[in-house]
Order: C-alpha cells, then sequence, then structure tokens
C-alpha cells in the first residue's frame, strides 16, 4: 500500500513517460498503459482506441498524465483521428465516468505552429539569429491564434477545447501544456529550431509535477512549455506565474547542423 497519489500515463512506455518514472516515483504511484510494456513502471498494455479498455485502466486512479499518440507532425488523417482525436475523447471519457480528479494533457506547440513561416519568428527556425536583436522581438503567448500546422498539430488544439468543456461541464480539471521538443539524448545542439523548443528532462518532469500538485481551485489552465531558452519562440511567463515553473534549464545559440538523434525523428 501507498500514500503517493496514483496517476497513470498514456503512452508510459515512451520517452516523456519513462522521464516521469525516472524522476517522479517517489511522489508519485505509477501505471503505464501503453500498446507496449514498460520496463520502468506498473503496465497495462492496451489501445486508447478501445473504450472498455481505457475506463478499466483508469479505475481507481487520482490523475491521468495523457502523453500517447501519433506524435508526427505529418500524421495522416486516419492516423490522427484514432490515435488522436477518438483516444483523447476516450481519455475524457474515461477519466470523468471513473472519478480521475485530473488530466494532465500533453499538448503541443504544434497547435499554434503556424507561426513558424512568418517573420521574425521564422528567422530562428532558420538559425538567422543575426536579423534579430536578443529581447527585443515579441513572444508569442497562450493568447495567440489557433494555427495548426497539420492533423497532429489540430488534434492537440482539440485536446485543449475539450479539457475545456469537460472541465465547464463535467467538472474534470486538466492542464494542457504546449511541449516544445523533449530530446533523447536531451542535447538540442544540432539545429536551432531545436534549441529554440528544447524542454530538457528536468523541465518536463518539473512541469508535469506542478500540473499534477496544482491546487484544486486550478481547474483548466494552457501553458507553452520549453526551458529558459535564448531564442525563445514561445512566452513561457504564464507557467512560470501560475504554476510556479522555475526551468533548471536554458539552450543557447550555438549549433552544428545535423539530424535529430534517431529516436526523435
Amino acid at each position: 500500500m501507498t500514500d503517493r497519489p496514483k496517476v497513470l500515463i498514456t503512452g508510459g512506455a515512451g520517452l516523456i513517460g519513462s522521464i516521469l518514472v525516472d524522476k517522479l516515483s517517489e511522489k508519485y504511484d505509477f501505471t503505464s498503459f501503453d500498446l507496449k510494456e514498460s520496463s520502468k513502471a506498473r503496465s497495462v498494455v492496451g489501445d486508447l482506441s478501445n473504450y472498455a479498455e481505457v475506463e478499466k485502466a483508469f479505475a481507481g486512479h487520482d490523475a491521468v498524465v495523457h502523453l500517447a499518440a501519433d506524435r508526427s507532425v505529418e500524421a495522416s488523417w486516419d492516423s490522427a483521428l484514432k490515435n488522436n482525436f477518438v483516444a483523447t475523447y476516450n481519455v475524457f471519457e474515461a477519466a470523468k465516468r471513473v472519478g480521475v480528479k485530473r488530466v494532465v494533457f500533453a499538448s503541443s506547440q504544434h497547435a499554434t505552429g503556424g507561426f513558424y513561416t512568418v517573420e521574425p519568428w521564422k528567422f530562428i527556425v532558420d538559425g538567422e539569429f543575426g536579423k534579430l536583436t536578443h529581447g527585443q522581438y515579441p513572444l508569442l503567448d497562450e493568447t495567440c491564434q489557433i494555427r495548426p500546422d497539420g492533423y497532429y498539430g489540430t488534434s492537440k488544439a482539440y485536446g485543449e477545447a475539450l479539457g475545456s468543456y469537460y472541465n465547464d461541464y463535467h467538472g474534470l480539471s486538466s492542464i494542457h501544456l504546449r511541449i516544445g521538443w523533449v530530446l533523447s539524448n536531451d542535447d538540442p545542439t544540432f539545429s536551432p529550431f531545436a534549441l529554440s523548443l528544447w524542454l530538457s528532462h528536468r523541465d518536463i518532469a518539473q512541469l508535469v509535477d506542478l500540473s499534477l500538485g496544482a491546487p484544486e481551485s486550478h481547474r483548466y489552465g494552457i501553458y507553452y512549455a520549453t526551458s529558459d531558452n535564448k531564442w525563445k519562440i514561445w512566452d513561457i511567463s504564464r507557467a512560470k506565474a501560475e504554476l510556479g515553473y522555475k526551468p533548471f534549464d536554458a539552450a543557447g545559440e550555438e549549433f552544428v547542423p545535423g539530424p535529430p538523434p534517431g529516436r526523435d525523428q
């Protein structure tokens, strides 16, 4: 028996799920729900598109961290429909029915990724830092237009809207983290885009911990989630102010062009 909060992680056998288990298991009693077993936590093997399996797995948990999805920015409609849209509905509906208190939803900056093609932020994506003065260009915050750059980004905006609905009409709290780029080797120095979007292993664990531990009165929120990188596109001040986020890490501006680590491609 344990008095630690019982938290189920969808996609718990993946990279971020494994990071959370490694860094937060002393504080939370984790269960993984995934298509494959986790080597790090108690596991339930199942498919999020099967509602009955989801509801059975969620029973008895205090909170759910919803990470699982087709994470490809170029996900096809058929895959996004099953693995992102239907799966996310099943997560919120099952959480409501079995009495889960909070869902922490892994949203994404790709819900607003259309801004990557627009000046001045495209200069950062392209590594043209010399065209900008540090600290003198606007950061994009949570009030900016929903502007997805594919079905994946659209599914993340949908998840944020679904969470708002379930909070307002079903009393289910949810916190939505627009996650940047969590890398398997925790090293963003292969591209300027990665330098801007990097969210370190320590910082993703901190943000999920803060989201799970936010007071019950904190019913709903959307937050950009990156480390405190020099050439940011997204403003992380709301996460600092409302969640108490204090980034451990910050990427600089030096990079050697190359491919992402194999697991992150």
